[in-house]
């Protein structure tokens, strides 16, 4: 069965408007709102759709960045969405955008995951892909036809019948532009949906819970950042929540990449 994607584009958004005229130019229709993505609460109710896309602009301080990552909230809710909740996002999907962006990316730029961050709150599965970070970028034609494509050539493979035999899993630690994480999910058999950074730390057993009932795919393994989890004390606290919810792990060092 095929899965129903919608695109929002945001005209607020220099990358939303950049993205949309790309996206027009392949035959593919996006959904443009007056209003910023990170405040766009319960849109997936108007939407007749399995998954919405937000391709829009990232702010930040690093430049010519094209990103992918899961919305929500770790904590407090301070741009959009709800203090201490998490959208339903795919591991295999946003393990393909991530591919195909970094097929697709123009020469001088890079491509990163996020950590799970921002709003808005959602109960059907999501995921961003943004240009950053500054109003010239957001605005660059290679950019914008970067993203339109990884958003076409995605949507083909996700809904080409091929399965994959990827292993879901989610990431702890380690920092906001997930260094490690990105090899992970470019080159391994580890697919990757939410990630809570270091700088989240401490880590309580909700936002475990929280991450791993937030994937689609069942039984997602863990996967820890051991450099990016803090002193030693935070480590021992996140390995006590793990020994306590009998779940098994693995390090960003033993995966080969």
């Amino acid at each position: 069965m095929k899965t129903k994607f919608a695109i929002i584009t945001p005209n607020p958004d220099f990358a939303g408007l950049n993205i949309a005229s790309e996206l027009e130019k392949l035959g593919i229709e996006s959904i443009a709102t007056e209003e910023r993505s990170i405040y766009l609460e319960n849109i997936d109710k108007k939407l007749d759709a399995d998954f919405i896309i937000f391709a829009t602009t990232h702010r930040g301080n690093k430049e010519r960045m094209l990103s992918v990552h899961a919305p929500g909230n770790w904590k407090q809710a301070d741009l959009g969405g709800k203090e201490g909740k998490i959208c339903l996002t795919s591991a295999f999907i946003l393990k393909t955008f991530f591919q195909e962006l970094n097929k697709n990316i123009p020469e001088g730029w890079q491509a990163t995951l996020e950590c799970t961050h921002h709003g808005p709150y959602l109960e059907k599965p999501c995921l961003f892909i943004e240009i950053g970070s500054n109003e010239a970028n957001w605005q660059d034609k290679q950019a914008g036809k970067s993203i339109a494509k990884t958003i076409k050539d995605s949507i083909n493979i996700i809904n080409s019948g091929k399965s994959e035999s990827w292993i879901p899993a989610i990431g702890l630690g380690g920092p906001h532009y997930c260094s490690n994480f990105n090899k992970i999910q470019l080159n391994s058999n580890y697919a990757i949906s939410h990630i809570i950074p270091e700088y989240m730390l401490p880590f309580s057993e909700s936002m475990i819970k929280e991450a791993l009932a937030k994937t689609q795919e069942k039984n997602p393994k863990i996967i820890i950042d051991w450099k990016g989890l803090g002193k030693s004390a935070e480590k021992q606290q996140v390995l006590d929540i793990l020994e306590k919810l009998k779940l098994e792990y693995i390090r960003t060092s033993e995966i080969e990449k």
